[in-house]
């Protein structure tokens, strides 16, 4: 599995303080930061689909996906210590910088008290995620 830019931890911890991640029994629904976009994130076993553009497109796992996962348990999780990520305005940020996602990052964490603690989180997320055994696919058959 193709590796996401580690920023995009980041982006799954805000989508989950925010509450904009809806989780169902097969699937899930991830509104973007801006609320002008849901994502599907569909999974069976340890296969996941996503219509955001990196787990689509990209062919590595999305934010969407990447809050999924922890949700379901399968990424570690501190909500308490997440909270602090709420609101952040991802896609103004990611477009401002031109899809610099470390330049993105940087801005966003400016005004984040438990910064290094999130950024430890963050780097652990990583490497668990670099060791699981996950196949993305385009689409889930049911």
């Amino acid at each position: 599995m193709k590796m996401p830019p580690a920023e995009k931890i980041l982006e799954a911890y805000s989508a989950i303080a925010d509450d904009r991640v809806i989780m169902h029994e097969d699937h899930a629904e991830v509104s973007s930061s801006d609320g002008s976009k849901a994502y599907l994130v569909e999974w069976k076993e340890n296969q996941y689909a996503s219509s955001d553009p990196a787990t689509y497109w990209q062919s590595y796992p999305g934010y969407p996906v990447l809050a999924v996962l922890m949700k379901q348990g399968r990424l570690p999780l501190d909500e308490e210590k997440i909270r602090s990520m709420a609101g952040i305005p991802w896609k103004k940020l990611n477009d401002a910088h031109k899809r610099d996602y470390a330049a993105a990052a940087e801005e966003a964490l400016s005004t984040v008290e438990n910064r290094d603690e999130i950024m430890r989180m963050a780097e652990e997320e990583n490497r668990l995620l670099s060791a699981m055994d996950l196949t993305l696919k385009r689409k889930i058959k049911k």
